[in-house]
């Protein structure tokens, strides 16, 4: 179930996210919740740094090992404005995230229902539990806007 917390952390994913795109970044923002406290916050980072791994969740679940000093993030909660590619995905699986929260599905590289399932994969040594949809409307929102932007820019 959904609770209002929930939402309060998503909107500091949100505000992750438009980081983002003040560096013409896409839109993608996550938060790692450790016992009610936000221990990680990031935002795509990839053109920055020149570095296809450098996805929000990447740099959060980094952040959040360093925190813990531990590479398992036990008892973790991911929130996320974009459901997480395979990439992040097995990164959240490795790390043993206990739950996953994200906004927006990705039906191109979506790999927590959409596309593939990885989070949820029997034949993986942890599962995560995931929330789909938590402010659906508003991350889906940032990213249509843009990349409509972009491509006028394009033009």
């Amino acid at each position: 179930m959904v609770g209002v917390k929930d939402e309060d952390y998503m909107k500091v994913a949100i505000n992750e996210a438009r980081k983002a795109i003040d560096k013409d970044e896409v839109p993608v923002g996550a938060v790692i919740v450790y016992e009610g406290r936000i221990i990680a916050r990031a935002h795509n980072q990839i053109v920055l740094l020149h570095d296809p791994t450098a996805h929000a969740e990447m740099i959060a679940i980094t952040q959040a090992a360093d925190y813990l000093k531990n590479e398992r993030l036990v008892n973790t909660s991911v929130y996320v404005t974009i459901e997480p590619c395979p990439m992040c995905a097995g990164a959240m699986v490795l790390s043993r995230v206990k739950r996953l929260f994200y906004g927006a599905a990705d039906t191109k590289t979506g790999s927590c229902g959409s596309l593939m399932n990885i989070v949820q994969d029997r034949r993986l040594n942890h599962l995560i539990t995931v929330k789909k949809g938590l402010m659906e409307e508003e991350c889906r929102l940032l990213m249509q806007e843009f990349f409509r932007r972009k491509r006028r820019s394009d033009n």
